[in-house]
């Protein structure tokens, strides 16, 4: 079984980049992240003609998420339970649902923009409810993942120059601490460890040529529980997927299971 995760930047923009993927990797389940379109807008219909079901939780902004899924898509839960609002809205950052033998969240977690930002104590308070929803399903017996753009480098080697990073978003401490607070209900990273090839990143910048110059973080992730880890028989970066034009700023993260 394979499934992945894509922050996609736009699924109007990416959606013919996104249906050859599909088909070509034969991707049973895929979380998506930034689709910035409604969910009337959502191109379920052509995603329904190569047999994947939609769940959807968007409101045509800058955000948005989505679970694709080809094995079954039930219990939908649209939304992340007891998660904050920001400026009075609650965002369209999470869903959730049953893929099959799987339990799976697409989630984007807020940027948090910069250290003094409002946007940065709205994203600890969303990784806090994200703990909190997740920890049932985290520390049961089928196999569980969260998957998407969190939005926070692990580590040190997860960031292209850590120096130049120093005092900004997606390396401070507190959030890798609640990201650290996430893995703790049961959770651990399915990328390989020690890693196949050096720095295995998720995004790079469009300005500057972060792509050809290899300036990127890695920032797209997926948490699995005992069950899910268990099953994993290899994990990777799909950074084909982040070459040529109109493609998106993030590559694929994709994993397969013997289930």
């Amino acid at each position: 079984m394979r499934i992945a995760t894509w922050n996609v930047n736009s699924i109007t923009a990416r959606l013919p980049r996104l249906l050859a993927w599909l088909e070509s990797t034969g991707t049973d389940v895929l979380c998506i992240q930034e689709t910035k379109s409604t969910a009337e807008q959502f191109p379920a219909a052509q995603l329904r003609e190569l047999g994947y079901e939609s769940a959807v939780n968007a409101d045509g902004r800058w955000n948005g998420v989505a679970l694709l899924s080809r094995v079954g898509l039930e219990d939908v839960v649209v939304g992340l339970p007891g998660g904050p609002d920001f400026g009075g809205v609650q965002e369209p950052r999470a869903v959730s649902a049953t893929c099959g033998p799987l339990r799976l969240w697409s989630v984007y977690v807020p940027n948090g923009r910069e250290v003094a930002h409002d946007h940065y104590t709205y994203k600890l308070a969303w990784f806090e409810a994200l703990k909190d929803a997740v920890a049932e399903d985290a520390a049961g017996a089928r196999p569980f993942a969260v998957l998407g753009d969190f939005n926070v480098a692990p580590t040190d080697d997860d960031v292209w120059d850590p120096a130049l990073f120093e005092g900004a978003t997606h390396v401070t401490p507190a959030e890798r601490a609640a990201l650290a607070a996430l893995r703790e209900t049961g959770l651990s990273d399915v990328m390989p460890r020690p890693l196949k090839y050096d720095h295995p990143f998720t995004f790079w910048d469009y300005r500057e040529l972060g792509f050809p110059k290899n300036k990127g973080m890695r920032i797209d992730l997926v948490y699995g529980n005992k069950p899910f880890t268990g099953a994993v028989s290899d994990a990777y970066v799909d950074r084909d997927a982040r070459k040529g034009k109109g493609a998106s700023d993030h590559a694929p993260v994709v994993v397969d299971l013997d289930l």
